[in-house]
């Protein structure tokens, strides 16, 4: 029973629907492991006993009638604690939130629920969703599955955590400048950052509405296309026949290949060796436009997310972790007129951009330039932790500020993931290259 725990969620399913798997004793079987696991407080913030277990019946009895409503129908997946669910506490991780209950779900985890999926809670997050490293000393900070003593990279901490620790199937989280990414590739995960706007974010706590995404964490990619299908409620993607031979890809020599420390570079190296074994041309490419983009990043993201919160920050400032607070702040300094002007020159970028990666299935790059930091050494040594906050988030803030999608996949060396990236709007295809990837770096 305890080895349906490390399966994939894809696996999962597939056995509800053959009748090798009840989904009620599936569910409980999360459910106790959740309870006697020793970090269970540090990765959920709330367990939904009850409604796991009624969603986990309702499955139950569908799957007897030969009327499941999806592949993943039964399967017991954790949720990011922005993502409303109904009188269920919803904090974002935040003082400022403490003891709200929204009274409906989410959309996206309205959706999933509608095709059967079993809610078991709600992870830990970054506060308010603005940090990259994962550290919140305010409600908890979740581990790393590679080092007890690092924190396991954010926003989506707790998710990553989540399936990392064997405690859900599917962690689903939120990215807006890399946190479904890194947590994934600290803790040898797949993650999918959707193209903005292809999944629902109404019923979601906003960090920068302009970037905030939602997408999954999970083990395989197969499991990140069928998460795909239920957030967005839409057919997944076929993986069916999905090769690497005569792909064209490009390594993205910009900043991202700056100051990438020797475990994150080796495993880059290595996996994309594997990948040119494999039959890919992989060539190189510069695009002066990430750098242009990347200088602002700075007045986009925190003018936004100070001009969301401000009201809410001020009033009670002293609830935060200060680190947080300060970034916040920092976009009070940004005037309305440079925030137009930095949209309209972003969008100029992109359309640059869209244009170069035209002739290119993917665009590479290492998912982050840095291992998991050491957590007490973050809360010790503020240019430690500014160093390493700023880095944490560096490459995949491209991603982001592209309007890409994107996805991490595992290298094999410990916390260290290679980033995919593709055009807005061509997840579906994204996730078959990544199929296909995902079978020559095992």
């Amino acid at each position: 029973m305890f080895d349906w725990l490390k399966m994939s969620a894809a696996q999962l399913g597939r056995e509800i629907g053959e009748g090798k798997i009840d989904p009620v004793a599936l569910t409980q079987a999360f459910l106790g492991a959740i309870d006697s696991h020793d970090l269970k407080d540090k990765i959920y913030s709330h367990v939904t006993y009850d409604r796991a277990l009624a969603e986990a019946e309702a499955a139950a009895e569908r799957a007897r009638a030969g009327a499941r409503l999806s592949p993943l129908d039964g399967v017991p997946i954790s949720w990011k604690d922005l993502i409303d669910s109904a009188d269920a506490p919803t904090e974002a991780g935040s003082a400022l939130l403490k003891g709200r209950r929204p009274v409906r779900d989410g959309e996206t985890l309205r959706i999933a629920t509608q095709l059967g999926l079993v809610c078991l809670g709600k992870t830990h997050m970054s506060e308010l969703a603005f940090s990259g490293l994962g550290l919140n000393p305010i409600t908890a900070t979740p581990p790393c599955v590679n080092d007890a003593k690092a924190v396991p990279g954010g926003s989506s901490s707790g998710a990553a955590a989540s399936v990392a620790f064997d405690l859900a199937a599917i962690g689903i989280g939120s990215d807006t400048g890399g946190s479904v990414r890194i947590p994934a590739a600290w803790n040898d995960l797949v993650g999918l950052k959707t193209t903005w706007g292809r999944v629902s974010n109404a019923g979601t706590v906003p960090l920068c509405a302009k970037f905030d995404t939602i997408g999954p964490i999970c083990r395989t990619v197969e499991d990140a296309a069928l998460s795909l299908a239920a957030l967005e409620g839409k057919p997944a993607a076929d993986l069916r026949g999905a090769r690497l031979k005569g792909l064209r890809f490009a390594i993205l020599e910009t900043v991202v290949l700056e100051e990438v420390r020797e475990a994150p570079q080796r495993g880059f190296d290595q996996a994309v060796a594997r990948l040119r074994d494999a039959g890919c041309i992989i060539e190189t490419i510069n695009a002066p436009e990430i750098d242009s983009a990347m200088r602002l990043s700075a007045p986009l993201f925190t003018a936004e997310a100070y001009g969301l919160w401000k009201d809410q920050i001020e009033a009670n400032p002293q609830v935060m972790f200060p680190e947080i607070l300060a970034r916040f702040r920092s976009g009070a300094s940004v005037s309305g007129p440079d925030y137009v002007a930095a949209w309209h020159a972003l969008d100029q970028y992109r359309s640059t951009w869209e244009a170069r990666i035209a002739p290119y299935d993917a665009i590479l790059a290492p998912t982050a330039p840095i291992l998991p930091p050491n957590l007490e050494r973050l809360m010790t040594d503020r240019d430690y932790y500014v160093t390493e906050n700023l880095l944490a988030l560096r490459n995949t803030r491209v991603g982001n500020l592209m309007n890409a999608s994107a996805i991490s996949l595992p290298t094999g060396v410990p916390s260290c993931g290679i980033m995919f990236m593709a055009a807005a709007g061509q997840d579906k295809r994204l996730l078959r290259i990544a199929a296909a990837a995902e079978k020559a770096l095992i």
